[in-house]
């Protein structure tokens, strides 16, 4: 295993109280167990661990203060099962992208980065965005079909054929290939 990868964890801390949270919580819940296989095989690998998250207009606040705020919604089941540990990278986005006023970039090139793994919520948005702005910085792609989720499943899976034929993403799940196998087509 190369230790130039990175598991992505996009806006997973989240409390879903918002228009359609609901229908995102029901699909949310089935990507976790996976997510929580890819975590650990990253810790297993030493592979970096990075929650990217929405700010949720809480600009003077830690990524504590975020959870905390977070585990009063709907969303708490979700974040209990996937809490950050101490090891754990934390970066707060503002908007939809992961790299969009953040110091990502900042991070991966100090930690010699050249391959993403991208999961969490929601597929068609915020990973979306996120991986567009990582192809553009020229990092290859493994976006498992099983570790993102959207409000509309019809709209998680427009989201992966895009990402998978115009930023070249693997999308194949984590049943179909493993952190070992994803990147061995560069």
């Amino acid at each position: 295993m190369s230790n130039n990868t990175a598991l992505l964890i996009i806006d997973i801390i989240n409390k879903m109280d918002f228009e359609g949270g609901e229908d995102l919580l029901k699909h949310s819940k089935k990507i976790v167990p996976s997510i929580n296989q890819l975590r650990q095989q990253a810790k297993q690998n030493g592979m970096p661990v990075i929650y990217v998250n929405d700010n949720f207009g809480l600009w003077q606040d830690n990524a504590d203060e975020i959870i905390e705020e977070c585990m009063k919604g709907p969303g708490k089941s979700i974040v209990k099962e996937v809490l950050p540990e101490e090891d754990d990278y934390f970066i707060i986005k503002p908007k939809h992208s992961g790299f969009f006023g953040t110091q990502l970039s900042i991070l991966l090139e100090q930690l010699q980065i050249k391959n993403l793994v991208l999961t969490g919520v929601a597929g068609d948005i915020c990973v979306l965005f996120t991986a567009n702005d990582a192809y553009m910085r020229d990092y290859n792609l493994w976006i498992p079909k099983d570790t993102t989720a959207s409000e509309l499943v019809e709209d998680n899976n427009n989201a992966l054929q895009i990402m998978k034929r115009s930023l070249f993403a693997n999308i194949e799940s984590t049943a179909e290939t493993s952190l070992e196998r994803a990147f061995l087509s560069e």
